[in-house]
């Protein structure tokens, strides 16, 4: 259940202090050298953090606003570095979480670090995803309704693949059903919203989760947060189970 952030930099001085420090943080970065790549990979996956070289990679700006206007990582934590052009209002109303200015002070980067990677660590468990395997039901608007298996599951969402149509014949707002595991069967139900989709899978996000559900379902998350952590004690530290949508 390690954390994630995107390094968006061609500066080779920021990316040594940047990987020096996340590192300590037990925070993998991965690395994007241009603006097009960086926001390729934020609109097809959520990270739980973005660090913006804003004033020496070209694009930068652009990144960062596509982040804000997307549904993955809308509230992801981001940090902006500038260096002299972009002023910290701009970075601020532009709602980067954390602004940083060249040359980076190791000291500072450490005390921001500390305070980012709680509130990272807060956004990961609702994004996390556990495996699962299980059947589904998926009801749109329209009356269609289809049928798929769960890959893969959050407090946020799911991640599934339709039985007999492809992904990107389900968009909008749909209601999920399944049957929750456990001694007692209950039915899970909610409204969620089609935030991804490509030719083999598709990612939801939970809109309202009926009153019933949610503790079933909590119970539920609860009980695979266990297996995951026992798993984690039994496995190789690099090993990482798990994913997600």
């Amino acid at each position: 259940m390690g954390l994630s952030c995107l390094l968006l930099t061609s500066d080779p001085t920021l990316l040594k202090v940047m990987r020096t420090a996340f590192s300590a943080a037990s925070v993998d970065l991965e690395l994007r050298t241009d603006a097009a790549s960086a926001i390729e990979l934020s609109c097809r996956r959520h990270l739980d953090g973005f660090v913006i070289d804003c004033d020496d990679a070209s694009g930068a700006r652009d990144v960062l606003a596509k982040i804000r206007g997307s549904r993955s990582n809308q509230l992801s934590v981001i940090f902006v570095v500038v260096n002299a052009t972009t002023t910290v209002n701009i970075s601020l109303k532009a709602r980067a979480n954390f602004v940083l200015t060249k040359p980076v002070p190791h000291t500072l980067l450490r005390g921001v670090l500390d305070i980012a990677v709680a509130r990272m660590e807060r956004e990961h468990r609702r994004y996390f995803r556990h495996k699962a395997s299980m059947a589904i039901q998926l009801f749109c608007n329209t009356g269609g309704s289809f049928a798929g298996k769960i890959k893969n599951v959050s407090e946020g969402g799911l991640a599934l693949t339709l039985t007999h149509f492809g992904p990107t014949a389900v968009e909008g707002v749909v209601t999920v059903q399944f049957e929750l595991p456990s001694a007692k069967p209950q039915t899970f139900q909610a409204k969620a919203a089609v935030v991804w989709n490509d030719a083999y899978a598709m990612g939801l996000r939970f809109l309202r989760i009926e009153p019933g559900c949610r503790s079933g379902f909590e119970a539920w998350l609860d009980s695979l947060e266990a297996q995951l952590r026992f798993r984690e004690s039994t496995q190789p530290r690099n090993a990482i189970p798990g994913g997600r949508g």
